[in-house]
């Protein structure tokens, strides 16, 4: 089976500094047919005005990744580490016992895009973690390029969930596909361009709970779609 969550169909939050859609039940956004994704609960889709951003805040017990498309995003937090987050770019921040951090555009003028997930960790009470690397066009072009996991494959993420995430570029005209163990589930989600996943039409923003034995993508324009495979 096959579910179709369109871009134009989520929640949204629209400050003079932000302008956030979320996929799945957030802040003052509730929908009950919409809360998570098995362990996926938060994909917020943020374009953060220049000078713009989120203040120290606390978090716990999640697993945050933040994926830069467009600008950088300056990142401090209660660990001890302050970095900018570039375009490519991927952080995990593993909240655990608890974590205050700050984000916010060090540029003036030019915007910031990105994504912010969330993932449930498989338990409670795990010590912070931080982890920052860059995936370039080039490395997720002609594979599906693992960003994330439970064991760091392949030089990935490390996270606490029994998660696989990837990502693949496509030029117009390609096609790719993945196939999905029994028992496990996958959400698709388009950051840019456009494609035909199982035969439905996906343009960016766009996303599809998938389950079935297998996804197939033919891109219609060049783009990138992120996959979630959890158990």
């Amino acid at each position: 089976m096959l579910t179709i969550r369109r871009a134009d169909d989520r929640g949204t939050t629209d400050f003079d500094w932000l302008y956030s859609r979320h996929t799945f039940s957030f802040g003052d956004y509730v929908d009950a047919n919409h809360h998570n994704f098995r362990a996926l609960r938060v994909i917020n889709d943020d374009i953060i005005a220049g000078g713009g951003g989120f203040p120290t805040h606390p978090h716990r017990d999640m697993e945050i990744l933040t994926y830069v498309m467009r600008g950088r995003l300056e990142h401090r937090d209660s660990m001890g580490n302050g970095t900018v987050i570039g375009p490519g770019e991927w952080q995990k921040m593993s909240a655990g016992t608890g974590v205050r951090h700050s984000e916010f555009n060090p540029s003036p003028t030019e915007a910031v895009h990105l994504l912010q997930i969330w993932v449930m960790p498989e338990r409670k009470g795990l010590q912070p973690e931080y982890d920052q690397k860059l995936f370039t066009d080039a490395d997720k072009a002609g594979q599906w390029r693992t960003i994330a996991s439970r064991d760091g494959r392949g030089g990935s993420i490390r996270v606490h969930q029994d998660l696989v995430l990837s990502a693949r570029t496509l030029k117009a005209g390609e096609s790719a596909s993945y196939d999905i163990t029994p028992g496990r589930a996958v959400w698709a989600h388009v950051t840019k361009g456009a494609l035909e996943l199982n035969q439905e039409q996906l343009g960016e923003g766009d996303a599809a709970a998938v389950n079935e034995n297998r996804v197939t993508v033919r891109a219609t324009q060049d783009g990138e779609v992120l996959l979630f495979d959890l158990g």
